[in-house]
């Protein structure tokens, strides 16, 4: 049990709105005391909102509210038919909105006029704002301070599914520092300073990727050639095009070309496969030292190993030496809407593990070809748009790679390694960058929300 202060506490008998001895006891410790504290009540209040019924033929845009302060967002747009309430509240802008049955980790949010015209639940509720004692931008911003969802989460009642705030409550008993709205617009345009330099480094390290895509093409004589067009009537196609026979395989294209390589396919390609393997439908086991790789471990050219499911010992144990991944295996994501087509290389880091079925690995021979460059074109445009040519062209639409899938898709053959590895060096270099500028990122965000708390909650030495 933690220490009890025993010492007198004085409050202005002007100040005592309550007779709770512990909310004055924790406000001392919690805001910063050159701030004023007054209740949500002092600057929102009840909002008169229109109710509208719900007409089957007209569509609705339906309001929702995120977590952690990221604010109101269209929901759905929905047909009125398919409403289960038939009576839902019309938005109106500069208000807040919130869930009255589940109000837990900062999940409120400012109406802006792009969702004036949505509507809320029987669910939500409203509250109109006074932005002559409050900004909308430094209410939005309190939201976001986890230390605000901690201090709000204390007040949180009802059962594991329904945790709220009352709107009576929110408004007559919870309080939260207001500086002036001059200070208030000080403290918003300090914290969106570091938030605006990392959108521009965001942004730089978008083109980035660009770059790197731009620079692989050019270095491989790869272009976006013309795209064999599906028309009515008699099609042509020349011979060397045919990968196999197939109506719709014959009449999809990538539609890249190269004018500086031959183009061959994995199986046509002398000697580059090693081997090929599907990965192994596993043995769970809820509690082992022995874990296998799923498609969620496998990201873009990234391997996230805290995804992975533990299994069974024994079975792991009698799986063949072969399948485990190996320095410079290449693993590929084998199905799934938004999971196909991902690869990573396996640096030594990741040697030694094993991957489930909806996991293929690629063994190249590296005396031909590295393998961090076909990772490089694999996740490309080049390589993902041949990839979604053979899923498109299946006949079950089923979203499957598979291994003899796998082996139609070409890469340029490149016989120079020197030239393939100089290549692998620039876009690794590029990618430190890139990599720099996502650290500075997140730092300037983890410092925007730190210098903001640092103004707003009162540190304790």
């Amino acid at each position: 049990m933690g220490e009890v202060n025993r010492k007198l506490h004085f409050i202005s008998y002007s100040d005592l709105n309550k007779w709770d001895a512990k909310f004055y006891l924790t406000n001392e410790t919690i805001f910063n005391p050159k701030y004023k504290q007054v209740l949500f009540g002092e600057f929102l209040k009840k909002a008169s909102i229109e109710k509208v019924k719900i007409e089957d033929d007209k569509y609705y845009k339906i309001l929702g509210v995120r977590s952690y302060g990221k604010g109101v967002y269209l929901n759905r747009e929905s047909l009125g038919k398919d409403l289960k309430m038939k009576e839902y509240f019309k938005a109106k802008p500069d208000h807040l909105f919130w869930c009255k049955v589940d109000t837990k980790n900062g999940a409120f949010g400012v109406v802006n006029k792009e969702l004036a015209d949505g509507f809320g639940s029987s669910n939500m509720t409203f509250a109109e704002i006074d932005t002559k004692k409050i900004s909308l931008d430094f209410l939005q911003l309190l939201f976001k301070s986890k230390k605000i969802h901690s201090y709000l989460d204390s007040f949180v009642t009802g059962t594991t599914n329904r945790k709220y705030i009352r709107p009576d409550q929110l408004l007559e008993e919870i309080y939260i520092p207001l500086p002036t709205i001059t200070e208030q617009q000080e403290i918003v345009d300090s914290y969106y300073a570091n938030i605006n330099e990392a959108d521009n480094l965001e942004l730089e390290a978008n083109n980035l990727d660009q770059e790197i895509e731009k620079y692989l093409y050019e270095e491989l004589g790869i272009s976006i050639g013309n795209q064999i067009e599906n028309k009515k009537g008699l099609n042509f196609v020349y011979f060397k095009d045919i990968l196999e026979w197939g109506t719709d395989k014959i009449l999809s294209s990538s539609g890249f070309e190269t004018n500086q390589y031959k183009l061959k396919s994995l199986s046509k390609y002398d000697l580059v496969v090693e081997d090929v393997f599907r990965g192994k439908s596993p043995k769970y086991a809820e509690k082992s030292n022995k874990y296998i790789l799923n498609q969620k471990c496998n990201r873009w050219n990234k391997i996230e190993i805290k995804y992975a499911k533990t299994v069974i010992p024994e079975w792991y144990d009698s799986i063949e030496e072969k399948f485990f991944t190996k320095e410079g295996d290449i693993i590929i994501n084998s199905t799934g809407e938004g999971t196909i087509g991902r690869s990573s290389y396996v640096s030594k880091e990741f040697e030694g593990l094993i991957y489930d079925s909806h996991i293929l690995l690629l063994r190249i021979n590296k005396n031909l070809f590295n393998p961090e460059l076909f990772v490089e074109l694999f996740n490309s445009s080049f390589g993902q748009s041949q990839v979604n040519q053979i899923k498109s062209a299946q006949a079950t639409k089923q979203t499957e790679l598979g291994v003899n899938n796998l082996l139609k898709i070409e890469i340029p053959v490149v016989e120079n390694l020197q030239k393939q590895d100089f290549i692998i060096e620039e876009i690794k270099r590029l990618r430190v960058l890139a990599t720099d500028n996502f650290n500075k990122i997140e730092l300037l965000k983890h410092l925007a929300n730190e210098e903001f708390e640092k103004v707003i909650f009162q540190i304790i030495v």
